[in-house]
């Protein structure tokens, strides 16, 4: 499989501190790979996604995303802690918010919004506000945005975050099943270990200051994953203690 990412000599300092938070990092991701990088705060997981979202700038290295050039998608988008969602707007219209400056037409965009609603079992809340729905809601509202410009690589910071335990499960389980749809390259960034083995592929992690990759582990374990599992656990601890 092809690499969709590659991360090369990634440096990023905050303004003018001497210090980078991260150096000389490198990383690739391929298509349809879904990757969790895990740390400890303030060694640049977050930061590390902004600037591979392009919405900051690192220091040094190069990051490369290798997707075909499409004015009717976007190469990556971002579901973050909070679903964003525009107050004043409806959850139909949020999402087709996004679409704004594709060249697609009133039929195409209907159409993406549909087909997301549906992917993300929220047809019947499509006219509904924000404030009329539950917090796990808003959040695949997010995550219906995100997913209708059709993005090559999808960024998702720690997007459970600010659930309950039980809902975090259920949306857990809720992207499991929209990735095994879609096949997007996925790159999500969370502080929970059991988490990451439980959703990815790949887990990154990154520690020390600067922070690096102190362990790249692939997780060779079966889906369904059943959760609390022996193997999930020794894998969990392994991860553990890299951080």
């Amino acid at each position: 499989m092809a690499s969709i990412l590659k991360i090369e000599d990634l440096s990023y300092h905050y303004g003018n501190n001497p210090k980078p938070v991260f150096a000389n990092l490198n990383l690739q991701i391929e298509d349809g790979e879904f990757i969790a990088v895990v740390g400890g705060s303030g060694v640049g997981k977050s930061t590390l996604l902004r600037c591979v979202a392009g919405l900051a700038s690192s220091s040094s290295g190069n990051i490369t995303l290798d997707v075909e050039e499409n004015d009717t998608r976007r190469s990556r988008s971002v579901v973050f802690q909070d679903g964003r969602l525009m107050p004043w707007r409806t959850l139909r219209s949020n999402i087709a918010y996004g679409l704004t400056g594709l060249n697609l037409t009133a039929e195409q965009k209907r159409k993406r919004v549909d087909d997301v609603l549906t992917l993300t079992r929220l047809d019947e809340l499509a006219d509904r506000w924000p404030y009329q729905l539950s917090g796990g809601q808003v959040q695949r509202g997010g995550i219906a945005r995100a997913l209708a410009v059709q993005p090559h690589l999808l960024l998702m910071d720690e997007p459970f975050s600010a659930v309950d335990a039980i809902t975090r499960h259920h949306l857990q389980d809720q992207l499991l099943a929209i990735w095994e749809k879609t096949r997007k390259a996925v790159m999500f960034i969370t502080h929970d270990i059991e988490e990451a083995v439980y959703l990815a592929d790949r887990v990154i992690v990154l520690s020390g200051s600067p922070g690096n990759i102190a362990l790249d582990k692939r997780i060779d374990l079966p889906r369904p994953r059943q959760r609390n599992t022996d193997a999930l656990q020794s894998i969990a601890q392994d991860i553990a203690n890299a951080l």
